[in-house]
């Protein structure tokens, strides 16, 4: 069976039009419920989670109906981190856990997306059958034979304290000043405390959510106003996460933004060379150069997985490998968690850093990037574009002015309608320059 809505990283898409309507999570909630009402040998349970888009109110009441209809309970969460639907879900003995985000988009987008019982993302064969089950006719059970519904009132403290214990008992970060960016969604509610409950000093920023300011000039994908307020408060790092918390980005005290590739490199370098031992990283085909040579020094094997956290957790399990991660921030530590965590990431960061008595610009610099230029071309349909003969025309074209001292790669996003442009060299000035012209031809032949 195939697969017509989910893409990468479940189904998104702009808020009333179709999917992402009621009428339509109504029916998912219960073709859910129903796939997994049906291997549940005891209590059948889903947890459901939010981030705090205006949307997720109604697209709640949604999927509650619907895995009511088909039997099951349905624990609420509110508005939770991803990670910690994820998370709650092994712990709760639940069948599943529901996230209603759009992750690092806009407020008027929205999305579903799913964990099994084991807290990792579904496989391809579960979600062809909730597909499936999309095209039967709805039915309501009998009364009797009605799910229940309940709100989990400690979530946040349940996910709170499994973060903590992701760091050494007695770890502390007494003394720091840091400011955190919470995109004013998920984590709004969880990330300052965990680090406060640590020892920090906290300046918490976009923490005030309205539903509308979701990822609004704020958070891991607008990280303009962090970097500014690291420097003006003389903070010792900042921290920012996307709306539902499962990427990270950091800025060191001088202001310099520290990638998802620069990140994956400090937390590995650290294991390496303390005695827990790291014996691979999985980054995808979007990783700096940069990261594969620092890996190639330390003698760290390093494979890349194709874009999207899902493809990057399977890699690192078919190799027995505990880190992975992209540059844009999503880091998996799979000996702590089962899928990208920002909040978990940074704490292998603020430990490595206490550790090593070191600064984050100090660890920073121990990784030395290629200069990488990434422009997004917008789409009206998808399209195969590395088929279309000027565009592979110019992408030689690029690749013969690179001499083999670089790489171009054009990537359709699995959560965006954009063509993301990529081009990677030595020189600075020649791959924005490549990168613009590439980029320009791409736009041209798509519209």
């Amino acid at each position: 069976m195939g697969r017509q809505y989910f893409g990468t990283d479940g189904i998104r898409g702009l808020v009333g039009q179709a999917p992402i309507t009621a009428d339509f999570v109504l029916k998912l909630g219960w073709a859910a419920g129903k796939v997994f009402g049906a291997t549940a040998k005891g209590r059948k349970l889903i947890l459901v989670g939010k981030d705090t888009r205006v949307s997720g109110y109604m697209f709640e009441s949604a999927l509650q109906a619907g895995i009511i209809a088909a039997g099951v309970d349905v624990g609420l969460l509110g508005p939770m981190p991803t990670p910690a639907i994820a998370y709650l879900s092994r712990t709760f003995r639940a069948q599943a856990g529901i996230v209603i985000s759009a992750s690092h988009n806009p407020f008027d987008d929205n999305g579903i997306k799913f964990f099994g019982s084991d807290g990792y993302k579904l496989s391809d064969d579960l979600e062809a059958q909730i597909e499936h089950h999309l095209d039967l006719p709805m039915e309501t059970g009998l009364s009797e034979r009605l799910g229940r519904a309940h709100r989990i009132a400690d979530a946040a403290g349940r996910y709170i304290e499994f973060c903590k214990s992701t760091v050494p008992s007695g770890f502390n970060l007494d003394g720091l000043k840091v400011v955190v960016d919470c995109a004013n969604g998920a984590t709004y509610h969880v990330a300052p405390d965990v680090l406060r409950e640590l020892g920090a000093r906290v300046v918490p920023m976009a923490d005030e959510p309205d539903g509308l300011n979701i990822n609004a000039a704020c958070g891991s994908t607008h990280p303009a106003a962090l970097t500014a307020e690291v420097v003006r408060q003389g903070a010792d790092l900042g921290i920012a996460f996307d709306g539902d918390g499962d990427r990270v980005v950091l800025v060191d005290h001088l202001g310099n933004l520290v990638d998802g590739d620069e990140i994956l490199f400090i937390i590995a370098r650290h294991r390496h060379g303390n005695g827990q031992g790291c014996n691979g990283v999985v980054g995808t085909l979007m990783s700096n150069h940069g990261l594969q040579l620092a890996f190639d020094g330390l003698a760290i094997p390093f494979e890349r997985a194709r874009v999207g956290d899902r493809y990057v957790i399977e890699a690192m399990r078919n190799n027995g490998w505990k880190l992975g991660g992209e540059s844009s921030g999503h880091i998996v530590c799979g000996d702590l968690t089962s899928t990208g965590d920002g909040i978990v990431a940074a704490l292998q960061v603020l430990r490595a850093m206490r550790e090593c008595g070191k600064s984050l610009a100090e660890l920073t610099a121990e990784m030395a990037k290629l200069p990488q230029v990434m422009i997004n071309v917008r789409m009206r349909e998808k399209a195969a574009v590395d088929e279309l003969p000027e565009i592979r025309a110019a992408v030689a074209d690029a690749e013969r002015a690179l001499a083999g001292r670089g790489r171009v790669l054009l990537r359709p996003s699995g959560t965006e309608p954009v063509i993301r442009v990529m081009v990677e060299g030595v020189d600075a000035e020649q791959v924005g320059e490549l990168a613009r012209r590439v980029a320009g031809v791409v736009e041209k032949v798509l519209s």
